[in-house]
């Protein structure tokens, strides 16, 4: 069977979409979509994607009109969390060390969720 490769976008609606954009490149390092076909996209690093249908009653999203959550691997979430804190974006870091590895929640400025994931292994894969 053929399996496709990746997720190769995410695309929501939002108010104000270029205010938008620059937030997760400013904050998250997410390069803005560029308006050429030379330019290259951003890239992610290869890994662990999880794609996940929930159930339609669940909270873990947050308000329940609420139909996506966005979750981003990262490699040291403390360091992030505490970027994103000096640039007063509040961040909420989950203590509990999960099998496979920690969690953080933040909003977007549209009130988007977005979760944080350093996967259990992360640690030994960063540099010294």
């Amino acid at each position: 069977m053929e399996k496709v490769l990746g997720i190769g976008g995410l695309f929501f609606r939002a108010d104000n979409p270029t205010e938008l954009a620059s937030w997760y490149a400013q904050h998250l390092g997410i390069d803005v979509v560029p308006k050429d076909y030379d330019t290259p996209c951003w890239q992610q690093a290869g890994g662990s994607t999880v794609f996940a249908p929930f159930d339609a009653n669940t909270d873990y999203f947050g308000r329940k009109e609420q139909q996506w959550m966005i979750n981003f691997r990262v490699r040291d979430l403390d360091a992030m969390a505490a970027q994103l804190r000096a640039a007063g974006i509040a961040v909420d870091v989950d203590e509990t060390v999960q099998p496979n590895g920690r969690f953080a929640r933040l909003n977007d400025p549209a009130g988007n969720p977005i979760e944080l994931w350093e996967p259990a292994d992360e640690k030994d894969r960063r540099e010294p």
